[in-house]
């Protein structure tokens, strides 16, 4: 079996390209990136010792994807991760287009001339930003924590949020764009019969994250605070309440490698997936841990409300845990250490990645 994994030399097509070199015996992995992530090329060399077969190329020029083999599963794992792209001073709105859709219309265009199954990963940033607004909560060890004794929203359950949750405009331009992939996706699939799975994934972590303020919040976070460089809680009153969920990119590789296996070609097609209320973390939190881990370093408050921000996001697992046996490995605890030893071990990450 071959796999073609777009963006390959991110940090999550790099984790995902090794995980499934161990999970899955006897398959061909082939990576496309074009290099342009500040930090991508220190992943190279690692994916050409793996033995993954590299290509220096860009999804948004036809020619480059036509010196692809032929493959049996397409991991799309390329895209601006960034719910700020688009906007005044981080990257043109143009560009967010070409990057996130337009390339992925070669990909789907490759996948029906080679009837390969396409694994696409979205993003938790696809729902809807008012209804995630007005998520009930309250503050719990300072942090926001859903309360979950009121009415919740279709699509949210003490479990977390959903497949069903609101995807209602607005959601970001970023958000949309992965919006309108899954529905090109799921359409090319159904046209073209080829297998489409998509997972929404929560915000994905470990060693290794090229950390910026705007992506890759947990490693920029970590490495930051280690290197005593200026935080801030942005929004929300200046508490720092904000929370995310934490997912490792070893986790999500042993959920597409189960969607790999399974011969199903109808029923549900997309699946959230994330670390879920137990790995849920707030700014406060994560500092408390630093400060423990590294000593004090306490960040600046700037109460003003950002662009896009929401106060909560945490993914539901029950229907991957349902329909593939699926449930995370990867606690808490255990991604903030492997983050921060990383840290200890590269004194300068965050001027490889240019946090």
């Amino acid at each position: 079996m071959t796999i073609f994994i777009t963006g390959v030399c991110g940090f999550v097509g790099s984790a995902l390209a090794e995980c499934l070199l161990d999970r899955l015996e006897g398959i061909r992995v082939i990576g496309m990136d074009n290099l342009m992530r500040p930090g991508s090329e220190t992943n190279r060399a690692r994916m050409e010792q793996l033995g993954v077969e590299f290509i220096h190329g860009d999804l948004r020029s036809a020619s480059d994807m036509s010196a692809i083999p032929r493959c049996d599963w397409v991991i799309d794992a390329a895209a601006d991760p960034s719910v700020l792209a688009g906007l005044s001073g981080k990257g043109s709105s143009r560009r967010l287009f070409e990057n996130n859709l337009g390339a992925l219309g070669n990909v789907l265009e490759f996948c029906r001339e080679h009837k390969a199954g396409l694994l696409l990963l979205s993003s938790s940033r696809v729902y809807s930003i008012p209804a995630l607004a007005e998520i009930p909560l309250r503050v719990q060890d300072r942090a926001f924590v859903l309360d979950s004794e009121t009415t919740l929203p279709r699509g949210l359950t003490a479990e977390g949020i959903g497949p069903d949750f609101s995807t209602g405009a607005p959601v970001s331009l970023y958000g949309a764009t992965k919006l309108a992939s899954e529905i090109m996706a799921l359409e090319y699939g159904a046209a073209f019969d080829f297998p489409v799975w998509i997972t929404r994934c929560g915000v994905l972590a470990g060693a290794g994250q090229f950390g910026t303020a705007a992506q890759g919040i947990f490693a920029y976070w970590i490495n930051a605070h280690l290197r005593r460089r200026p935080l801030r809680y942005i929004g929300f009153q200046g508490s720092g309440c904000q929370a995310r969920d934490a997912l490792h990119p070893r986790d999500l590789a042993s959920l597409l490698a189960a969607q790999i296996r399974t011969g199903r070609s109808g029923g549900q097609r997309v699946y959230t997936a994330g670390g879920g209320p137990p790995n849920c973390v707030s700014l406060a939190q994560l500092t408390g841990w630093c400060d423990g881990r590294f000593g004090a370093h306490a960040p600046a408050v700037d109460p003003a409300p950002r662009m896009y921000d929401i106060p909560w996001v945490a993914m539901e697992n029950t229907s991957a845990k349902r329909d593939f046996g699926w449930q995370i490995e990867f606690p808490l605890p255990a991604i903030l250490e492997e983050i921060a030893q990383h840290a200890e071990q590269h004194p300068h990450w965050l001027e490889v990645s240019r946090g």
